[in-house]
């Protein structure tokens, strides 16, 4: 008597609700996936990554705490078994980019429907990579940042309108070097002020 192997156990990460329970709902109807757990934040994903230990991790780019990127390279370190797919409707060059430097698997926009997803999701657990096309021929088109990694994490610090001071403190640097990273971000992308700096490289994914 044959067995059959074990469901590809997943993790699903979506800050709203509706699509996270109807996401788990429709996956769980494939006799070879199993939703094991599901979170509504980065620091929840992780949480729960390290208490269940996925096969798979279906994250959300853009989630309160941490966003998938940062998630997929925290679990890059501390469950290197784990493969990881992102899931996102604000499919900007860059964000393919910072997720492939991360070890993602999967990139895919929130359109793919169900069934689609699930065919991806063993196709990233069999350790292949997907990248959804349009989103790989568009950030093949854009180009690559002008911003260093100071850069961009100073700049991004900036977003919520944090003084140069508090950035500094939360960058570990001090005030004139911040702004220094502040004022060559917005000469490399030919803004006039920190908040202009920050819309143009969010549009483009580069933070």
């Amino acid at each position: 008597m044959t067995t059959s192997p074990a469901p590809v156990r997943l993790l699903l990460a979506d800050d709203e609700h509706l699509i996270r329970g109807a996401l788990a709902a429709l996956l769980s109807l494939e006799d070879d996936l199993l939703v094991v757990a599901e979170a509504a934040s980065g620091p929840e994903a992780l949480a729960m990554a390290r208490a269940h230990t996925p096969d798979v991790a279906v994250l959300d780019l853009q989630m309160p705490g941490a966003d998938g990127v940062k998630v997929a390279t925290s679990l890059r370190t501390e469950l290197p078994g784990c493969r990881v797919l992102i899931v996102t409707g604000h499919g900007r060059p860059g964000h393919l980019k910072r997720a492939l430097a991360a070890g993602v698997r999967g990139f895919v926009p929130k359109t793919v429907s169900a069934q689609r997803l699930a065919e991806i999701i063993r196709t990233v657990h069999a350790g292949n990579r997907y990248v959804d096309p349009e989103l790989a021929a568009d950030a093949i088109s854009a180009g690559d940042s002008p911003l260093t990694a100071r850069e961009a994490e100073v700049l991004e610090l900036a977003a919520d309108g944090a003084p140069v001071t508090e950035i500094a403190a939360r960058a570990v640097l001090s005030a004139g070097t911040v702004r220094n990273y502040l004022s060559s971000a917005m000469t490399k992308l030919g803004a006039e002020n920190r908040h202009a700096a920050i819309r143009l490289a969010r549009e483009r994914g580069w933070v």
